[in-house]
């Protein structure tokens, strides 16, 4: 009778520090980008800094903040991530909800036509040919358009409305709802936890996004943050450390690998300002369905 408790005894400090050794592990690649934004250059030529900061200071990040064309691309890509977000969210929701009827005529075809294009796609080129044919080229609407729905998402917000008990809609069509009211007023309330956690995965994935712009956008005013950081990054000379190692520690040279560093963190510090207001949803979305009561 003891052996259950005494193995849940051991299992709960194994459990911990495997997940410290995972999150440190996360975490710490990301502290050495940050402690390289805060470093001295002849700390970071001497190859000393890890996860602190050595030498504090702050010259990397006044040297981009100095760059006004990064606020432009910091705006732009907040008012895109945005409507990227919410125009993604509506086609998820209008295509996800009358998927879930079984009345709907046709449904399982629609099914095998949409399942498939998770796996498989038409590839760069045709969707190039396709965006320059519609005009879409140095134009926002190349990042909106062609990503607009996801059918992973849009399966896994079926399940949530699936996971919402009959009984409701039944007792709204009774009471002579339509099926817009009875989307506005039951299903959209119940599956908040759902759509919030969609939306930041939307969110996070037109953030990060790189290769669309990449392809799509030429015009410096239509950088997204993103591919304003691949510029920094791929424009940046290499400082030959023989003569830096020259300089006094006043006079030291900026590095790039500071510049690099404070552009990462500047381009990352917004989603993790956002996340910490939104983690709620997010976890109770993600465990929504998981366990049938």
């Amino acid at each position: 009778m003891t052996t259950k408790p005494n193995a849940a005894r051991l299992f709960a400090p194994i459990n911990y520090a495997l997940l410290t050794l995972l999150a440190v592990i996360c975490v710490a690649p990301l502290l050495h980008i940050l402690s390289l934004s805060l470093s001295s250059s002849s700390e970071i030529l001497s190859g000393h800094v890890t996860i602190f900061p050595r030498e504090f200071n702050i010259d990397a990040y006044q040297e981009i903040l100095k760059d006004v064309s990064l606020y432009r691309s910091l705006i732009f890509t907040v008012v895109l991530t945005a409507t990227f977000t919410v125009l993604c969210m509506l086609m998820t929701i209008v295509a996800a909800f009358p998927l879930t009827k079984r009345g709907l005529k046709g449904r399982k075809y629609f099914l095998y036509i949409i399942i498939p294009t998770m796996y498989f796609g038409g590839g760069i080129i045709p969707e190039y040919l396709l965006v320059k044919e519609l005009h879409l080229l140095d134009t926002m609407w190349a990042l909106v358009l062609p990503s607009l729905i996801s059918p992973f998402y849009m399966i896994i917000l079926m399940s949530f409305i699936r996971s919402i008990p009959q009984g409701l809609e039944e007792a709204a069509e009774i009471d002579g709802a339509s099926a817009f009211k009875m989307l506005v007023r039951i299903i959209l309330p119940l599956t908040i936890p759902a759509l919030v956690t969609l939306s930041l995965f939307y969110a996070v994935g037109r953030w990060n996004g790189f290769t669309d712009a990449l392809f799509y956008i030429t015009k410096p005013d239509l950088y997204p943050l993103q591919l304003k950081l691949y510029h920094i990054v791929n424009n940046a000379t290499a400082v030959d450390v023989s003569m830096a190692e020259r300089f006094s520690e006043m006079q030291a040279p900026l590095l790039p690998e500071s510049t690099k560093a404070a552009t990462i963190i500047f381009a990352v510090t917004p989603i993790i300002l956002v996340y910490p207001w939104l983690q709620k949803y997010f976890i109770s979305g993600t465990m929504l369905g998981s366990v049938k009561e």
